[in-house]
């Protein structure tokens, strides 16, 4: 049995950003009241959303977020589960889904689907239609029972019963049906390969010696082609080495070759700097008549004589200069030389790589020829060979054989298994066995609201209704008042029967405008009457606009009220 405890939300629908906080199990009884708009009936949403992560109005889910603020929607539910305490945490902006069991947070899944897939089977135990069955009789997205598909009706039922697990069981089986059904035809392919195999090996028995002659035939041929072509690699690598030592040869001089360009390159930078110096020199005495240091006056005789000493040791030098530039570039064109030479190189030493690589693999080709034509050559006892794999093929298909009988029996219980989880087998007999039962509970529920009528609901859930002075007829044929009082029925039965089966058991009930619509005051009475019977194990939340009517008749009483835009409860 879930035992609702604490609901709390904020920022949700017209909520602030103050926790609206509810004691579920505070009152036996109570009643909801408040103006149109007033938040009435937002805690039924704050509490379908917690457990399915859906509103239970036909809204969007980005529409609960409080429009004002727009953001930190939170809802907290707290709930007992035998002897587990559950805490549900689920926001939105941001997003947030947490599960606390006896105040450990539960490891969450990657894929938030996969995770409330996971809640609702394991901890809830109650898929959202039976919830809305069992727990809620509104108008807001409410489908009566009766209205519901087949299918939804045999669910909701099977849910109650606590016989969905031989639903579960049969969607298992169909995939042990396939699987046994893919292994029979496995099976059946594998024993047709292993009869070919057979039929193959009796056929080219005696062509084996043949084959296998033929065989060293072509093989001693490719090693007589490979020995060749090995003979003609070692042939161009030898070539291709000699070309390199004559190369290397006739570049011995590079290193000298550097040396001198180094040494050249040096002595020209000293010379560059004597003419820059005599330059200044000459510069200088043509520029000035007198001494800076001791300011005495050069004679033109003194000043002729050092400037021509100095220009004729210039001219000398540049002379020179000229002439170690011819030399300097005699010897960079032979190190431009020796560099061409020495890349001629290293394309013949990649060539030789390369042919080495190919000699390589000439080798391994020819050793891989050689151990298969020895193998070949001395494998004299390939016919009992063949005479093993034969019999390992008849020992396998005799296995194979045996398999496929497995399989068929197998096939054969799984047939029978599939009878009995399907919808005509165990659980027919179950629903047989609780129908009358639920019809006598509806019928009981019927008429303790002035209803006297006799209800019944076959196997298939297909509704017969007859009254004493008519003939028989359907739900829809009822008026509204009369609808609800089938409704009202019908929710209360499956509350006794869940708790019957303890399977869709909860201690709590919400009637959402219940009062407010089609129920008469008799109506109105005997639903009162109803409720406070249930009141024993029972928090029932009566959600309503006759406050003024129905204040005396409830333990509690709780009034939702608009402030500033948002709603609260009223102090």
């Amino acid at each position: 049995m879930i035992l609702f405890q604490k609901l709390r939300y904020k920022n949700f629908l017209s909520t602030g950003d103050v926790f609206t906080e509810l004691d579920l199990t505070k009152s036996e009884s109570t009643l909801v009241v408040g103006q149109n708009g007033a938040g009435k009936s937002t805690f039924l949403d704050a509490l379908h959303f917690a457990l399915y992560n859906k509103p239970f109005r036909n809204i969007s889910k980005p529409q609960l977020v409080n429009s004002m603020n727009g953001k930190g929607l939170m809802v907290e539910l707290e709930f007992n589960i035998g002897n587990q305490d559950i805490l549900v945490r689920r926001g939105i902006k941001p997003n947030k889904f947490q599960v606390l069991i006896d105040g450990k947070e539960q490891n969450e899944m990657a894929n938030v689907r996969d995770q409330q897939s996971w809640f609702e089977k394991n901890i809830v135990q109650m898929d959202m239609t039976a919830f809305r069955q069992v727990v809620v009789l509104g108008s807001a997205n409410y489908t009566p029972f009766m209205q519901l598909p087949s299918m939804q009706r045999r669910s909701v039922i099977e849910e109650l019963l606590g016989i969905n697990i031989f639903t579960t069981m049969n969607l298992l089986l169909k995939d042990h049906i396939q699987t046994n059904k893919d292994s029979i035809g496995d099976n059946n392919h594998s024993i047709d390969k292993v009869e070919i195999e057979i039929n193959v090996m009796d056929q080219f028995k005696d062509q084996e010696s043949k084959k296998r002659k033929q065989q060293i035939e072509q093989l001693d041929s490719k090693r007589k082609v490979t020995q060749d072509s090995i003979l003609t690699v070692h042939g161009m690598i030898e070539d291709l080495q000699t070309k390199v030592y004559e190369k290397q040869e006739s570049i011995a001089d590079e290193g000298k070759v550097k040396e001198t360009i180094d040494q050249m390159r040096s002595i020209y930078a000293k010379v560059e700097d004597k003419i820059h110096r005599l330059e200044k020199e000459i510069e200088f005495f043509e520029s000035n008549d007198q001494c800076p240091t001791c300011e005495q006056s050069f004679e033109p005789e003194f000043k002729e004589k050092h400037v021509c000493k100095r220009r004729d040791s210039k001219e000398q030098t540049e002379s020179g200069l000229i002439d170690m530039d011819t030399e300097l570039s005699k010897r960079t064109d032979r190190l431009n030389d020796i560099a061409t030479i020495v890349s001629e190189i290293n394309n013949l030493n990649q060539q030789i790589s390369q042919k080495n690589g190919e000699l390589t693999g000439l080798q391994r080709t020819l050793e891989e020829v050689v151990d298969t034509i020895a193998n070949l050559s001395s494998d004299t006892s390939e016919e009992d060979d063949n005479k093993k794999k034969e019999r390992a093929l008849k020992k396998q298909l005799k296995e194979l054989t045996k398999i496929k009988e497995e399989l068929s029996n197998e096939r054969e219980v799984l047939k029978v298994a599939s009878v009995l989880l399907k919808d005509g087998g165990i659980k027919a007999k179950i629903i047989k066995q609780y129908i009358p039962i639920m019809n006598k509970l509806i019928n009981k529920y019927l008429a303790s609201m002035d209803f006297f009528v006799n209800f019944e609901l076959d196997e298939e859930f297909n509704e017969t209704i007859k009254s004493r002075f008519r003939d028989a007829f359907s739900y829809d044929s009822f008026s509204e008042g009369e609808k609800m009082r089938i409704d009202l029925a019908l929710l209360f039965t499956w509350r006794a029967i869940a708790k019957l089966r303890n399977s869709a058991s909860t201690n709590l009930l919400i009637m959402d405008e219940v009062f407010d619509s089609s129920l008469d005051n008799t109506g109105t009475d005997e639903l009162l009457r109803i409720i406070n019977d249930l009141t024993k194990d029972t928090n029932t939340f009566i959600i309503s606009h006759k406050g003024d009517q129905l204040f005396d008749k409830f333990a509690n009483v709780i009034k939702f009220e608009k402030s500033k835009n948002f709603s609260r409860i009223a102090a």
